[in-house]
């Protein structure tokens, strides 16, 4: 490192020692109860609500907030030295002392005094507890975190990239508190029986019976266990997502021209569709009464029964639902393949279809991977899905959704359930990198590529016309049918048209003091809207930077590191809703009944995406780019904001319309966490499903997806197109 680089980080790291400092004596310690933080930011040197943490351990007798003051004075002292080891390990002692003083005391100190009653005995009662962190801990810890990792960099670690060091341990820390956090708080429960007792038996006898791990199906009088349901429907819909998701992207960059914007919308068209749209829309064409079974019965006398309720209903919901994620993933890895490659295949007479098998094929085994591995997770923790079409099938994330709100109410067999889940998306995880190996896939470099992409062979065409167009033809059928019952009195009894449930839900009327939002949906769609604006950058912010420290860097514990950003995937949204209510329930970090809370399990469900789609693009990115970069002097973040994010435009586009649309729209993982402050769309219309206004509730859906249409054609205008320098067919 240059002494201008080493001197321009000092200046950097003495402001975030200035940060910190600063939250600790002008911020709000504690998350202020009742009051906005403009309201508590005027009162930092008064009441104990809204004191900030100087005040606090001065006057309101907690003193031990003192500990991370004290550790960012030692970093900030250190940095008086010389860059180099003596100033990392001072940076290290006074990070690791205030890190180590605040959480512990904040674990162990609870709102009314000691969390747990050994602490109790053993020094006796303390005058007063504490709250949860606000805005003024959150800013301290997280300028401490920076100045842990500069301090690693400092003493050689990271090769003494001060930027990569902090990226890690940030987002290190931040997979540890809100994902293995409350899913280890979660699965605990597998190992206590029901006295609250620490027992290995109770594991055995959770996860070791008939019900779970039979294969009375294999000798044709019975039925398989939920383990091996599972794991075949997530095996059939991440093979069939993968291979449509290839197909249309295919058809879309490589076949017909003309189509690809169309194809675009199609395919994306489930990803922004509400919960229970696409169930109902197949129930009506395959239901009992359904438009299929009433034309079998009308054409052949075939008496109408029950036959899509099972694996193939599942399956068939599964596809339409997570096809668009495997179809964002493959179309950027389509887009990234150098047409030079395939142009030199074909100068050494090779036909298109062997060019097709031999080059372009092996080019997509990032994206099928990633695709793959998405497409499981997604299908092992869905739960809408078969809870609506599964019928007698039953699933892990159904029987852990019972376990947990039936009669029984029995913790410990969903978390025993759960863990079935993590070991499956671990397996697939381990095999996935298996398949990938060491290889090579870079396809975009720093040399000029003014060839032209190799149009489809015409077997593979014709092949990839046969899936795609039938799919998204049925995929239209579908929501026509779906969305007919929002513009009809009574769907089966009374067809006569109306807007009568739009006006319902969003009725807009003139009164005394101007516009009202008459509308009983109003509220939830705005805070909707908030919540999952707020969360689609910040995923995709992590989840971008978290690919690129999985692709650029090396360091130990990356395995461990890569798995931690998909645990939340393979965790049903249901576990995941419980295990936030009791992780965040209580201080340190007192989040439950606030928008924040909501905001997190957003970002954090959906990060896995933003990193599949980030680590398959940057395997085609050359990493020679970065070191050109490096050589005319830029940092590490230079390089990122000026090189490599323009090129990663399709991996963006996915990882923030995929947050958004999908935080909009989903149920299990929220359902427990919402609030009559913060009610949101799902939970509205979960509401009117369940009083059976199927009208309303399908005309909600309809705003829903024009709003997540505009939303998605804007993100892709601001974010663009990939420019990579080659010529247009």
């Amino acid at each position: 490192m240059s002494k201008l680089q080493a001197a321009r980080t000092g200046r950097v790291l003495a402001l975030w020692c200035a940060l910190g400092v600063a939250a600790f004596v002008l911020l709000p310690w504690y998350l202020p109860q009742n009051l906005s933080l403009l309201q508590s930011i005027g009162g930092m040197f008064g009441g104990t609500d809204t004191a900030s943490g100087a005040v606090h351990a001065l006057r309101h007798g907690r003193p031990w907030l003192l500990i991370g003051a004290f550790g960012l004075l030692m970093a900030a002292v250190s940095l008086v030295l010389p860059a180099g080891r003596a100033q990392g390990r001072g940076l290290v002692l006074g990070a690791a002392l205030g890190l180590a003083g605040l959480l512990a005391s904040g674990f162990a100190i609870g709102a009314t005094g000691w969390a747990f009653e050994a602490l109790n005995t053993r020094f006796g009662e303390l005058p007063q507890g504490q709250y949860g962190i606000g805005l003024g801990g959150a800013l301290v810890l997280l300028s401490l975190l920076v100045l842990l990792g500069a301090g690693l960099a400092r003493m050689g670690a990271f090769r003494g990239d001060v930027f990569v060091a902090a990226a890690v341990v940030f987002c290190g820390a931040l997979l540890a508190l809100f994902v293995a956090l409350p899913v280890l708080r979660a699965l605990s429960g597998a190992a206590f029986t029901e006295d609250g007792e620490l027992s290995a038996q109770a594991i055995v006898e959770r996860i070791g019976n008939e019900r779970v791990w039979g294969l009375g199906c294999l000798a044709g009088g019975g039925r398989c266990g939920v383990a091996w349901n599972t794991l075949w429907l997530a095996l059939l819909t991440a093979a069939g997502t993968t291979v449509m998701g290839t197909a249309i992207a295919l058809l879309s960059e490589r076949g017909a021209r003309r189509l690809g914007k169309p194809l675009n919308v199609l395919a994306l068209l489930p990803i922004i569709t509400p919960p229970f749209v696409v169930g109902l829309g197949l129930i009506l064409l395959f239901g009992r009464a359904g438009l299929a079974n009433q034309f079998m019965e009308w054409a052949f006398g075939i008496e109408p029964t029950r036959w899509f309720y099972g694996v193939f209903g599942i399956w068939l919901a599964q596809m339409f639902a997570f096809t668009p994620i495997a179809f964002m993933i493959m179309r950027g890895v389509v887009q990234g393949i150098a047409p030079s490659l395939e142009e030199a295949a074909q100068t050494l007479r090779a036909s298109r279809t062997r060019t097709f098998m031999t080059v372009t094929l092996p080019l997509l085994k990032p994206g099928l991977a990633n695709a793959f591995l998405v497409g499981f997770i997604e299908s092992i923790a869905d739960f809408g899905n078969p809870i609506i079409v599964g019928g007698q099938y039953a699933v892990l994330s159904t029987e852990i959704f019972f376990a947990i709100v039936g009669a029984q109410y029995d913790q410990g067999r969903a978390a025993s359930l759960a863990l079935i889940l993590t070991v499956f998306a671990l397996a697939v995880f381990v095999l996935q990198r298996k398949v990938l190996g060491t290889a090579s896939y870079t396809t975009v470099s720093g040399k000029g590529d003014a060839g032209l992409p190799m149009p489809l062979p015409t077997p593979v065409r014709r092949s990839v016309m046969a899936l795609a167009l039938p799919w998204l033809a049925f995929t239209v059928v579908v929501y026509l049918f779906a969305f007919a019952g929002g513009f009809v009195q009574t769907w089966g009894r009374d067809y006569t048209p109306t807007l009568a449930h739009f006006r319902t839900a969003f009725d807009l009327q003139w009164g005394e003091h101007g516009l009202v939002w008459a509308g009983s949906a109003w509220n939830s769609l705005f805070t909707t809207l908030k919540l999952a604006g707020v969360a689609a950058p910040v995923c995709a912010f992590i989840g971008l930077l978290i690919a690129w420290l999985l692709a650029r860097t090396q360091f130990r514990g990356q395995g461990a590191f890569e798995f931690g950003a998909l645990l939340a995937f393979a965790i049903p949204g249901t576990v995941l809703g419980v295990s936030y209510v009791l992780a965040f329930n209580v201080p340190p970090f007192e989040l439950t009944g606030t928008g924040l809370v909501i905001v997190l399990c957003f970002v954090f469900r959906n990060l896995p995406v933003g990193v599949r789609a980030g680590t398959a693009a940057f395997k085609q990115l050359d990493p020679s780019l970065d070191e050109a970069s490096a050589v005319l002097r830029a940092g590490t973040f230079t390089t990122l904001r000026r090189v490599v994010l323009p090129l990663l435009k399709p991996a963006l586009v996915a990882a923030l319309v995929y947050s958004f649309v999908r935080s909009m729209t989903t149920v299990s993982a929220v359902i427990f966490l919402v609030t009559a402050e913060n009610e949101l769309a799902t939970t509205y219309i979960i509401g009117r499903v369940g009083n059976g206004d199927y009208g309303v509730a399908l005309a909600y859906c309809t705003v829903l997806i024009v709003l997540m249409s505009l939303a998605t054609a804007l993100i892709q205008a601001l974010v663009g197109e990939r420019k990579l320098g080659r010529r247009a067919a």
